[in-house]
Order: structure tokens, then sequence, then C-alpha cells
């Protein structure tokens, strides 16, 4: 059974995007691509259709990251088919949350699985700033990465059992 996860920012553009592409990277690297399903969306419809933004993956490409992006803007009823719904930052947290509790208790902040991230757990939104913002979102979102793979494996190991 395929676990689904679906990291959720603004507009799709950005931040989320750049989750979906490491995340799914991690997948890959252990042996997981078959168990586990990456995607993303955004809170609002204002990029729907649109590709990553230039700046995100030019980031993930020069980080050897692969980036196949349409922005979407994430549906309520899509949480009954997700396993967990990854939000980057507190706002979108508030967003999604706003369902079921049964739909609330799978929405988690992606920092919330880096234990060096103290107590901000919001990844900044990059998008009004310079080249460097998309850098530091990546490396935020790489650090995650670990904990949210190891905590997903866990999830499938356990359905495997």
């Amino acid at each position: 059974m395929t676990y689904r996860v679906c990291f959720v920012c603004t507009g799709n553009i950005c931040r989320s995007p750049m989750a979906e592409s490491v995340f799914r990277a991690r997948v890959e690297e252990a042996g997981l691509a078959d168990l586990v399903e990456v995607d993303s969306a955004g809170t609002g419809g204002w990029h729907e259709g649109e590709g990553a933004d230039p700046r995100a993956a030019a980031v993930l490409e020069d980080n050897g990251y692969a980036l196949d992006h349409t922005a979407r803007q994430f549906q309520p009823s899509w949480f009954s088919r997700l396993d967990l719904v990854v939000a980057l930052d507190a706002g979108h947290l508030r967003a999604l949350r706003r369902p079921t509790e049964q739909d609330a208790a799978k929405v988690r902040l992606l920092r919330s699985y880096d234990p060096a991230a103290g107590d901000d757990l919001d990844v900044p939104d990059p998008y009004y700033g310079a080249r460097d913002g998309f850098d530091e979102c990546l490396e935020m979102v790489e650090r995650a990465s670990a904990g949210l793979l190891a905590a997903v494996r866990e999830e499938v190991e356990g359905r495997a059992a």
C-alpha cells in the first residue's frame, strides 16, 4: 500500500516544489520509491498551471535535484487519500488544519522533523528576495528531510509488518 506525502506552501512555486524534489530524491536513495508517493500543492491557486519559480528550479538543478513541476492548489478532498501533509510554515499549518480533526492530525510542519530547528519551525518564503533565500530554503529542507524520511520509513515498515 502506497504511503502518500504532500508538501504545501503558499503558491506551490518555491518552497513546496523544492521540498517535493528533495524528499523524492531521499525516498529514491532509500529504496522506497515503490512505497512512497511524493507531491506538492499551494494553499492558494494564484500560480496554478505554472512551473516552479526559476530561482527555485536553478537552486535545485545546481544541487543535483530533478524537477518536473506544475503548480496546483491543495484541495481538502485530498485528505482522504493522503497519509501526511507537510506544511512549510505556521500559516500553511493553520490553513490546512481547518477540516476535520482526523484530517488535521495528518498535518505537520516540515522543520518539526529537524531536531536542530529549535523553536522557529517556519521555512521563510524566498519569493520576494534574492537567490540566497532559495539557497537557505534548500538547506532547511535538506536538514528536515532526514528526520522526515525516518518517520515515513517507520510508518511504511509498520504497515508491512
